[in-house]
């Protein structure tokens, strides 16, 4: 039943998206595909993963994303200088035409912070991705930090 929601929730979140983005022709020519959650036991943060392709002639700028599902979601990336690992935030990340950017492990990626509710390995979660200022929603599938 909670996916039947679910899945209804998103195909009119979606049916509203390309109505918006009619009017911003960038917005149309964005995929998103591999979108995904790693959440680790208790109260820790989760992890964000997806691929997102502009398809469009004209480069977009991804400048955050939320969900109500968490307190704060914030973009990150990940680094390693001198044998040490670091994370600092991104407050945008520019994406030309033709171009696919990967948020993945060791890289770029979501930090989903104060978790709302409980989630499990399976459940799905809506993530607004701001993209010039445009809602995109994805879903995100909720999966163990072993399967990355």
């Amino acid at each position: 039943m909670r996916k039947a929601f679910d899945y209804a929730r998103r195909t009119a979140l979606a049916g509203a998206f390309v109505l918006a983005g009619a009017a911003g022709a960038q917005a149309s020519d964005l995929r998103v595909a591999n979108a995904r959650l790693s959440l680790l036991p208790g109260a820790t943060p989760g992890a964000g993963y997806f691929d997102i392709v502009n398809e469009g002639a004209s480069p977009i700028t991804l400048t955050g994303a939320e969900s109500e599902a968490f307190e704060a979601v914030e973009m990150h990336e990940s680094s390693e200088h001198d044998g040490m690992a670091h994370m600092h935030g991104v407050d945008s990340i520019e994406i030309g035409p033709g171009e696919t950017f990967s948020f993945a492990p060791r890289g770029h990626h979501l930090m989903f912070m104060g978790r709302l509710a409980p989630l499990a390995e399976g459940d799905e979660v809506e993530v607004t991705l701001d993209i010039d200022g445009e809602p995109l929603p994805v879903t995100f599938e909720v999966v163990s930090p072993v399967s990355l």
